[in-house]
């Protein structure tokens, strides 16, 4: 059963934390609805900052969103300006005032969705999937990671059949609630 449970939903509140901080009698569906949509819109906007993570939180009617980047420059940019921007395009989008915050993620390869979307990024660019995973695995190692398991699935090499390639080093055991685990897909 370890492959068919979620390793982040399954140790939030052990080592994780829920990416959504606030509490909702009445209006649970609404904030939900808009929780996806910021994060869908931010999501398309910063697609080349190399965002990792968003943590919503809400007190009243204001909103604080904390964008987890390894390139904090591309979201802040020059004197402010983007932040600014992106401050007032979310304010007039959801009606409400929303606070933009963006903290840098120091070891990029400690985080899974960082590490997935160079691969991606190296794979459409057309390199060796063998050797993009070998690389990526052999540089998570290098940073002082416990394990990697990696898991490239479609049209390798051009294939006429899809298949998928795994590639594992070190120890992930998905069953122990006291390793720390991250995913992404």
């Amino acid at each position: 059963m370890g492959q068919k449970v979620h390793p982040v939903g399954f140790r939030l509140g052990v080592f994780r934390d829920w990416s959504a901080h606030w509490f909702a009698k009445k209006d649970y569906k609404n904030n939900l609805l808009e929780d996806f949509g910021i994060r869908k819109y931010l999501k398309k906007r910063l697609e080349r900052a190399e965002v990792s993570d968003l943590v919503i939180e809400r007190a009243g009617d204001s909103m604080r969103v904390e964008i987890h980047s390894s390139r904090p420059g591309a979201i802040i940019g020059k004197r402010g300006q983007e932040i600014d921007a992106l401050r007032t395009e979310l304010t007039a989008k959801f009606g409400k005032p929303v606070d933009v915050s963006v903290q840098e993620v120091k070891v990029t390869e400690h985080n899974a969705t960082l590490v997935g979307r160079s691969i991606a990024d190296q794979i459409e660019r057309r390199m060796g999937y063998k050797r993009v995973m070998k690389k990526a695995g052999h540089a998570v190692m290098k940073s002082g990671a416990k394990g990697i398991k990696i898991c490239i699935a479609g049209r390798l090499g051009g294939a006429e059949i899809a298949r998928s390639e795994w590639y594992r080093e070190g120890r992930v055991p998905l069953h122990t609630l006291r390793a720390d685990i991250d995913y992404a897909t």
